[in-house]
């Protein structure tokens, strides 16, 4: 990155900061979806000062923590910029803290967009997540509005001392009998999965955290697990409707899982997982569902339903997935996403349009 992003991300920054302190404005994640002209402004100056490949790496997260790659992998990665976010996995709180205040030293110093850090703290992932915390309930134990926020709050709490931006949570699957999903789930009952999904939605997002509805189209209803093996939807998408309900009422970000789809003519994946099929991605749910907000893949590094597909990164990119959750090789993915943007105008101007979204996401969290 050259000086002059520095230099005119600064400028505009605090002629920005100025103005919006005059109309005793603060943007936050209430804005995302809202038409603001300065936001889009700021939003678009930023993605103006940003090489082609530094707008790629935006949408590339890649994972630390005991599960993750080396904390030396990762501080690579930062250093050569190949990367918006990181999810950390399993780990000691000061071992999280102490990665992200390493990685964050590092971008600032490069003058790089600042990255998201990101968490799968499911109630019932928790302590797994997390080591040393208090014993969470699981997602089924779950009963009431009331417990939902209260437990939410825990959670938003130890995620704001940890650093943490963006949580993959809730799990909105509509049974708690799938191998892969078992107590992550609200349970089978639709109504009440909408009503504690949105409760869990609204509830992080008020405290200017990202939410992220999990794992569309639909991981309740099947037999199997797609870290073992590939997965079907054999017939109608019996789970998709869970999804408009919180589509509508502002849900931020969007899991799509590496389920296959049979027998369904008008959304059947043609043998590829949802993650990598543009007719679940971008016909059904951005276009269909409406969803303007940030689809990110299911982790694309260990699931068995995804890895024996070539390219899967840019076949998720291709699909209409904004941000590419752990990749194997980071700067392979980049590579391949921008030689297919010089082939393909239509696809380039799909990934404009994901990485001025993620950049929006980054302002109002309070991160640019």
């Amino acid at each position: 990155m050259t000086w002059k992003f520095v230099f005119l991300t600064t400028l505009f920054f605090l002629f920005s900061t100025f103005n919006l302190k005059a109309q005793g404005l603060k943007y936050s994640l209430a804005d995302f979806y809202k038409y603001d002209a300065d936001l889009a402004q700021l939003t678009d100056s930023i993605f103006n000062t940003l090489t082609e490949r530094e707008r790629i790496a935006q949408m590339v997260i890649t994972s630390a923590g005991d599960l993750g790659k080396s904390d030396e992998t990762v501080k690579d990665l930062v250093e050569k910029n190949l990367i918006g976010g990181v999810v950390y996995l399993k780990g000691k709180e000061e071992d999280h803290k102490s990665l992200i205040k390493d990685l964050k030293k590092i971008s600032t110093h490069n003058g790089s967009i600042p990255l998201i850090n990101s968490m799968d703290a499911e109630p019932s992932l928790f302590n797994g997540r997390i080591l040393g915390t208090e014993k969470m309930v699981n997602t089924i134990d779950i009963k009431s509005l009331e417990q939902c926020d209260s437990v939410v709050k825990v959670i938003n709490q130890k995620l704001r001392d940890v650093g943490i931006h963006h949580n993959y949570a809730p799990v909105v699957d509509l049974s708690p009998n799938n191998e892969a999903i078992k107590s992550r789930s609200f349970g089978s009952n639709r109504d009440s999965v909408v009503m504690l999904s949105n409760q869990f939605i609204s509830s992080t997002q008020s405290d200017n955290i990202v939410a992220t509805a999990k794992h569309f189209p639909g991981h309740g209803l099947v037999t199997g697990d797609t870290h073992k093996k590939s997965v079907y939807i054999d017939g109608p998408l019996q789970e998709v409707d869970v999804y408009r309900h919180l589509i509508e009422d502002g849900v931020i970000s969007i899991m799509v899982s590496h389920i296959t789809v049979i027998n369904n003519e008008q959304f059947g994946t043609k043998g590829l997982p949802s993650s990598c099929s543009r007719t679940i991605v971008t016909d059904l749910l951005k276009n269909e569902m409406n969803f303007k907000g940030i689809v990110i893949t299911d982790a694309l590094n260990i699931m068995k339903a995804v890895t024996v597909l070539g390219k899967a990164t840019l076949k998720a990119s291709i699909a209409g997935c904004d941000m590419i959750l752990m990749p194997i090789d980071e700067l392979q993915t980049i590579n391949w996403i921008e030689e297919e943007m010089k082939v393909n105008p239509v696809y380039k101007r799909q990934v404009y349009q994901s990485v001025l979204k993620i950049l929006r996401l980054k302002i109002c969290l309070n991160l640019i």
